[in-house]
C-alpha cells in the first residue's frame, strides 16, 4: 500500500488514510472554518460551537457523548484555530467504528440545548479570565490583534466576555448551516486498518450526510503600520514579542521560511537564539521563534521572557542575530546542517500519529493533495543559501518588524 490513500465518499466528503502499525489509532474531521470566518458580532462563536458540540445530539445526552470513547480508554477532543475546527479521537483500533460514528453524530446532529449553552458561557468566561493570568500566552494574541488590526485574524479565538454572553442558540445554528459543509471538510484516519473495511465504515456513518456547498470568501488582511508598544502588567518577568508578516501557507517561500525559523529559534537547543543569548549570557529562560501560516498571509514572532533588568540587552542581542542572517548567505556547511536538522525534526514528528492525522487532514483541506515525506525532504534539500538570504532580508528587515512588550 502507498504512504497514504485519498478517496471520496458518495456525498463528496474527502478522506485521507495513512496505514500505521500498532494498537492505537486516530481519526478526526477537520472543518475549514475558524475565528476569521466570524462576523464582527460573532466573536468567539466558532470556539463556543466547538465546546457545545459535546453537549447533546438527537440521540445522545452529554454524558453519553463523554463516556462513549473514554469508557474504552480512548480520548475525544476538539480544538478551534483561526482557520479551522477539528473534532478528533484516539482509541484502540478495534473501536474504529465507535469513534467514527460518534464524531459523525457530534458534527452533524448536535442540538445545542439552551440550558447547556448558558452553562458553557460561564466555563468559557472562566477560560478567558484564566488566559488573562498567563501573559506568556496573552502576548501572542495581543500581538496578532495589532498586526491584523481591523481584520478577523486579529480577533481572539475565545472572543470577549461580552461577546460570549450574547451568544444564543440561533447564532450557533446559523453559523453551522453556513460553514459546516461537506465540501468544507476532510476526514483523516491513521491506524492499522483494512482499506475496504475502513471505506465501508466511513460510508455507513458519514456518507449519507448532505449539505449545500458554497465558495468560501475570505478577505486578505492589509499590511498595517509597524508598531512598538509597551503594556504595563503586574508581573516579575518581562515578556516581549518581536515580529511581523511572513509568507502565507500557499507561498513558494514557505519551506524556506520554515528552515529559516528552525535555524533561528526552533525547538533545537542549538538554535541561534538559544545558543547566543540564553546559553552565552543567561539573560533569559524562554526564548524562541515561531512561524505561523494562514491561507493568505503568515506571521513570524520571536518571544522573549526575561528579567526586566535584562530586557533591553536581550532585545539588542536578538536584533544582532537577525542582522547576521541578513548580512550574508550561509556557508555550504551551515545550510547543510540546517537542512539535516529540519528533516530530522520532521521525521521524529511522524512518530506522533495523532498530530500526523491532523496534519494530513489539513493539507488535503488546504491544497486538495498531500505531499509524500520524500517530496518534502526534496524541497528542503533544494533550498539554496541565496533563497534563505533573500527571505531573511524580506522578513527580518528591522524596518518591517514590530515590538510588543509586557512589563
Amino acid at each position: 500500500m502507498r504512504e497514504f490513500e485519498i478517496f471520496e465518499l458518495n456525498n463528496g466528503l474527502r478522506v485521507i488514510f495513512k496505514p500505521s502499525s500498532g494498537e492505537a489509532a486516530h481519526c478526526g474531521i477537520i472543518i475549514n472554518t475558524g475565528t476569521r470566518d466570524e462576523q464582527e458580532n460573532e466573536q468567539g462563536l466558532a470556539h463556543f460551537i466547538e465546546h457545545t458540540l459535546f453537549k447533546g445530539t438527537t440521540k445522545r445526552k452529554f454524558y453519553h457523548i463523554l463516556g462513549r470513547i473514554d469508557s474504552v480508554g480512548g480520548e475525544l477532543n476538539a480544538y478551534t484555530a483561526k482557520e479551522e475546527t477539528c473534532i478528533y479521537s484516539s482509541f484502540q483500533k478495534q473501536y474504529l467504528e465507535r469513534a467514527v460514528e460518534l464524531i459523525a453524530d457530534i458534527t452533524f446532529n448536535s442540538t445545542f440545548p439552551e440550558k447547556e449553552i448558558d452553562k458553557e458561557k460561564d466555563v468559557i468566561i472562566d477560560e478567558i479570565n484564566a488566559y488573562k493570568d498567563t501573559p506568556a500566552e496573552q502576548i501572542y494574541d495581543d500581538f496578532e490583534s495589532y498586526i491584523f488590526c481591523n481584520h478577523p485574524l486579529g480577533n481572539n479565538i475565545l472572543g470577549t466576555i461580552n461577546s460570549v454572553k450574547n451568544i444564543r442558540q440561533k447564532h450557533i445554528v446559523s453559523f453551522i448551516k453556513k460553514h459546516y459543509l461537506i465540501n468544507n471538510m476532510v476526514f483523516s484516519v491513521v491506524g492499522d486498518f483494512n482499506l475496504v473495511r475502513l471505506k465501508y465504515i466511513l460510508e455507513k456513518h458519514l456518507g449519507h450526510y448532505k449539505t449545500k456547498g458554497y465558495k468560501k470568501l475570505r478577505t486578505a488582511p492589509k499590511a498595517n503600520k509597524v508598531f512598538h508598544k509597551k503594556n504595563t502588567i503586574n508581573t516579575h518577568q518581562a515578556h516581549c514579542i518581536i515580529g511581523g508578516l511572513a509568507p502565507a501557507v500557499s507561498s513558494k517561500k514557505r519551506n524556506t521560511m520554515t528552515l529559516l525559523n528552525n535555524l533561528l529559534g526552533g525547538p533545537g537547543l542549538n538554535s541561534r537564539l538559544n545558543l547566543n543569548i540564553r546559553e552565552k549570557y543567561g539573560f533569559t529562560y524562554n526564548i524562541d521563534s515561531s512561524y505561523i501560516t494562514y491561507s493568505d498571509t503568515g506571521l513570524t514572532a520571536i518571544y522573549i521572557g526575561t528579567d526586566k533588568n535584562y530586557l533591553n540587552k536581550t532585545i539588542d542581542l536578538v536584533y544582532k542575530e537577525l542582522k547576521k542572517l541578513c548580512a550574508q548567505p550561509l556557508s555550504t556547511m551551515q545550510i547543510h546542517k540546517a537542512k539535516q536538522q529540519l528533516c530530522g525534526n520532521i521525521a521524529l514528528a511522524q512518530e506522533n500519529n495523532s498530530n500526523v492525522m491532523i496534519a494530513l487532514g489539513k493539507s488535503l483541506l488546504l491544497f486538495n493533495k498531500v505531499d509524500t515525506l520524500q517530496t518534502i525532504y526534496n524541497r528542503i534539500s533544494d533550498i539554496s543559501a541565496k533563497e534563505l538570504y533573500q527571505v531573511a532580508n524580506e522578513v527580518y528587515n528591522e524596518k518591517k518588524l514590530s515590538t510588543l512588550i509586557f512589563e
